[in-house]
């Protein structure tokens, strides 16, 4: 099962990590956490299927939070290139996405990431509040 999700700044990426941290229940393969210029990219790919109910709690969830996401074809072969074991840099660079996390995602990473990215402008754009 798989998750496509476009949130609009990284306070509400960041409650999409925490909220996988708590609930180990769910059987997280990886996430990846792809910022772009207007908000966020967030994919949450599970090993197994799990039941309907929490299906439906994890899509509620993630509704609150942003919109399902079609991505463009550079993104999606981001996306893949990922899944099938690639460098991240080497993704970056490749398809111009800027890749914050692709594994297990801590707070730390999308912190440090939104942290130099302010640092680097001068000021908070809204997509890092």
């Amino acid at each position: 099962m798989e998750y496509l999700y476009y949130l609009a700044n990284a306070s509400l990426t960041l409650r999409v990590v925490e909220f996988l941290h708590t609930r180990p229940q769910l059987p997280v393969s990886f996430v990846t956490v792809i910022h772009q210029i207007d908000g966020w990219v967030v994919r949450v790919k599970l090993t197994s299927p799990i039941s309907p109910d929490d299906n439906g709690d994890f899509r509620a969830f993630l509704n609150e939070l942003g919109i399902s996401y079609e991505p463009p074809m550079r993104v999606q072969m981001a996306l893949w290139s990922l899944e099938t074991g690639q460098c991240p840099v080497d993704v970056m660079r490749r398809y111009q996405v800027a890749i914050v996390s692709h594994g297990n995602p801590e707070r730390e990473e999308i912190e440090a990431f939104r942290q130099q990215f302010v640092r680097g402008l001068g000021y908070c754009p809204e997509t890092l509040a």
